[in-house]
């Protein structure tokens, strides 16, 4: 038999990896069969003579195989020998963290092994996820939280995850356990954020090629206008608070570390600078949202004219 995981959603085909393995265990008690292969460098020969040497176990053996897509040799004598792999009572499954849709293998697999792919989960099925994530703790989450929460972190499981148990061990300390838009700003650090301090740095550096350069880095990688938009509203907002407070940092609800980056990108404005770009980002969303310019477009212009 043969079993093929692949897709850039890491946690969830880690999560499926790890169902089939735990369940295998459970029917075959010895775990002698079980075996991982990192496939990078891995003979086909001594791959074949495991799987073919007799257990002392009447067990059916699962053997685990990861990055075979990078062995060319590999690829080769198993396609050569597909069939006796496939119509074997043991299993042989392959896991990928990536998609190689072009490869035979890759083909072969699609064809003829019980496939899943693990696509980024987006729009409704990533708050879905989110959602179920805080009810099996029995914590509640107000739409605008889980909103933003899902705007700072993106569709990244693993750091999404860890949010999560984050955030309901803080609520859980509170009287009201429900997740509120103000504790996400006060504890999750947006995924992005880093590279935004970069772009606010090269505002303020006057070096707009730059600034542009790294806003096109997230829309290749697949990071839309407005959620980019919204991430530089976020900074410039932080910005003019910084700015504005007359009650000492200490008293600023926000995560230490964006404190202490504001407070450094604040001084390279003066106070009617951010005011008049606070405004730019705001005509700049309602243009955008109302139709009137494209998003992408509405981007390059709002670096320019700054």
């Amino acid at each position: 038999m043969l079993i093929f995981l692949y897709g850039q959603d890491t946690y969830r085909s880690r999560q499926k990896l790890n169902e089939i393995i735990n369940h295998y265990k459970k029917i075959h008690k010895s775990g002698l069969n079980l075996k991982y292969f990192d496939g990078k460098n891995l003979s086909f020969q001594d791959f074949k003579d495991e799987i073919r040497s007799v257990s002392m176990f009447a067990e059916k053996k699962l053997a685990v195989l990861k990055n075979t897509f990078l062995n060319k040799n590999f690829k080769e004598n198993f396609l050569r020998d597909s069939k006796e792999f496939a119509e074997s009572k043991n299993i042989v499954l392959f896991y990928e963290e990536e998609e190689f849709s072009g490869d035979k293998l890759f083909k072969f697999l699609k064809k003829h092994a019980k496939s899943q792919e693990f696509k980024p989960l987006q729009s409704q099925k990533l708050k879905n996820w989110v959602k179920k994530g805080f009810d099996d703790y029995g914590i509640e989450i107000r739409e605008e939280a889980l909103e933003k929460l899902i705007n700072f972190v993106g569709s990244d499981l693993w750091q999404m995850a860890n949010e999560i148990k984050k955030l309901v061990s803080y609520k859980l300390k509170c009287p009201n356990p429900e997740i509120s838009q103000r504790d996400i700003e006060l504890l999750v650090k947006p995924k992005i954020e880093t590279d935004i301090f970069k772009t606010i740095d090269a505002i303020a550096s006057k070096n707009k090629k730059q600034a542009l350069d790294l806003i096109h880095k997230h829309l290749e990688r697949g990071d839309t206008p407005l959620y980019l938009l919204s991430m530089i509203n976020f900074q410039f907002r932080n910005l003019l608070i910084v700015k504005s407070s007359r009650f000492g940092y200490e008293k600023l609800k926000m995560h230490p570390y964006v404190i202490q980056k504001s407070t450094q990108q604040a001084r390279k404005f003066n106070f009617e600078e951010l005011k008049k770009i606070y405004q730019k980002i705001f005509q700049v969303d309602l243009s955008i949202k109302t139709g009137k310019v494209e998003p992408e477009t509405a981007l390059d212009l709002f670096i320019a004219e700054i």
